[in-house]
């Protein structure tokens, strides 16, 4: 842990430095330097908006997520348990799938107006398609002996389903829902670009048409830093899953 801490460290500095370079060699107004970066994240932050908007945009994530996640999680239990109507279904989620969500974004704002449903709404579809293909391919890969030991018991569908395969399938599942972390986040400042008056992608268009880029570069690095953060919660939500079913982690 020592040396990857140190090792990241240095990373770090590394990027600065190269940052700082930058910065120097072309026009300031243009690049930012890490301080003046710096110093406008703090205004920002003392100020009251940057607090705000990163309120804002992580209450709309994880309305979005979760959703998106139970949502994907129930119906990839549900038709990869039932193989025959997922057959039908697959052709359907494919042609949906590689979609962007922020292509759904004219029909969203016209069904809901600018807030935070459109917002959420592109959420849940980056979201959902990932955990509902990753918890189909999970339970159609659960061991029989499994679904023996279930029948031993005389378990019904919806014990066999809750106690053996989900518990069974959560390792995949939770890759679907690590990568639907990333991918909904993205989404969401994405989405909050184009239909919201507030949160952080919202920050970087006003910062833009204000032409304050430091403020702009201040924004994308909270937005990095609260990805790692919702990253790491996932993490260890998963640890704590994984001690309770006695399943191996990851």
């Amino acid at each position: 842990m020592g040396t990857k801490v140190w090792k990241g460290a240095v990373g770090i500095a590394l990027l600065l430095a190269m940052w700082h370079l930058a910065a120097v060699r072309y026009d300031s107004v243009l690049v930012p330097t890490p301080m003046q970066v710096l110093r406008s994240g703090w205004e920002l932050l003392a100020d009251g908006p940057l607090v705000t908007h990163i309120g804002t945009s992580l209450a709309r994530f994880v309305v979005g997520y979760a959703a998106a996640a139970l949502c994907g999680i129930v119906s990839g239990l549900l038709f990869g348990w039932f193989a025959g109507a997922w057959r039908f279904v697959d052709p359907v989620v494919q042609i949906l799938r590689p979609v962007s969500p922020i292509a759904w974004t004219p029909f969203i704002v016209l069904w809901f107006g600018i807030g935070d449903i459109p917002a959420v709404a592109i959420i849940f579809i980056a979201v959902f398609f990932p955990v509902l293909l990753a918890t189909v391919a999970a339970v159609g890969r659960t061991e029989k002996i499994y679904l023996r030991v279930a029948q031993n018991f005389a378990f019904s569908r919806f014990q066999t389903l809750t106690k053996i395969v989900l518990p069974a399938s959560f390792p995949q599942i939770s890759t679907g829902l690590h990568q639907a972390i990333g991918t909904g986040w993205v989404f969401l400042v994405a989405g909050e670009m184009v239909g919201a008056q507030s949160g952080l992608g919202f920050l970087i268009i006003d910062s833009r048409n204000n032409l304050q880029p430091d403020w702009l570069l201040a924004a994308i690095l909270v937005i990095g830093a609260l990805g790692l953060l919702l990253d790491t919660a996932v993490n260890v939500g998963e640890k704590q899953i994984y001690k309770k079913w006695g399943t191996t982690t990851r």
